[in-house]
């Protein structure tokens, strides 16, 4: 079974500081996916039934689960329900955060705040597989809209925890600038969202550290559609957002379910 340990999340002292626990209760199973970018939501129920995933599981999801495809705001929707699920801010989350302005009310008001700084984010944004999401929650009411926005801006940058007998850290990208020495909640933001890192990088010799972010077939056709294991980490990220189907790992047994 495993236990967590609050940490800070590296970000700004004027930010809340919010770190979400794993939940008690669910001692079954742990299961993690990343890098979902919209993947069709009715495949991906299909997914957890194929891996028998049930109330007393708990799943992380790794971040991105917006972007590129057309279900991203579906599932921010269902994991807004859900009891035994959680995510973690990725890039894409944190993109349509720094474009929150696009959901606020239309008003004189805000509109004449719009600067260009504020056209960079959105082109940015649209720029990385944003348009979909845009549409979609431009699709909902404003009460949702809001209510969206406020559930990512409670994601944490990160998770760490302790699974039968070894520790774990989970991000959405692994840890860029990374030095073992180093406090997590020293990090900057964007250590956890944007890194890339090498097949030959090193992280934590005592804690596996599970990420997305980077889809596998950018180390070689080799990895396509794969998990990578190394020595010290795991890229869960098998590219469900360029036509590769994702893979749902349960940390207990490192057991792989797909479709």
């Amino acid at each position: 079974m495993y236990k967590t340990t609050k940490m800070p999340t590296g970000r700004s002292p004027d930010e809340e500081q919010y770190v979400p626990e794993l939940r008690k209760g669910f001692d079954d199973m742990l299961y993690v996916i990343s890098d979902l970018h919209g993947y069709p939501f009715d495949k991906f129920l299909e997914l957890l039934e194929k891996a028998g995933f049930g109330g007393n599981d708990f799943l992380m999801v790794l971040g991105d689960v917006i972007d590129r495809g057309a279900d991203g705001v579906k599932y921010l929707e269902w994991l807004m329900r859900q009891k035994n699920a959680d995510m973690l801010l990725g890039n894409h989350e944190a993109m349509l955060l720094s474009c929150h302005f696009l959901f606020e009310e239309v008003n004189e008001e805000n509109l004449s705040k719009l600067s260009q700084r504020h056209l960079r984010l959105v082109y940015q944004w649209a720029d990385n597989g944003g348009n979909l999401t845009m549409d979609s929650l431009l699709n909902l009411n404003y009460h949702k809209r809001l209510a969206i926005v406020e559930y990512l801006r409670k994601r944490s940058l990160y998770e760490r925890f302790e699974l039968n007998g070894r520790q774990y850290l989970l991000t959405h990208s692994g840890l860029r600038n990374f030095d073992s020495e180093k406090p997590l909640g020293e990090y900057d933001p964007d250590d956890f969202l944007w890194n890339r890192p090498q097949l030959t990088d090193r992280y934590y010799d005592d804690v596996t550290t599970v990420f997305g972010h980077t889809p596998s077939w950018f180390y070689g056709k080799e990895h396509e559609g794969k998990i990578i294991f190394t020595e010290t980490w795991i890229d869960i990220d098998t590219g469900a957002g360029y036509g590769f189907s994702p893979v749902l790992l349960r940390l207990d047994d490192m057991k792989q379910f797909t479709i």
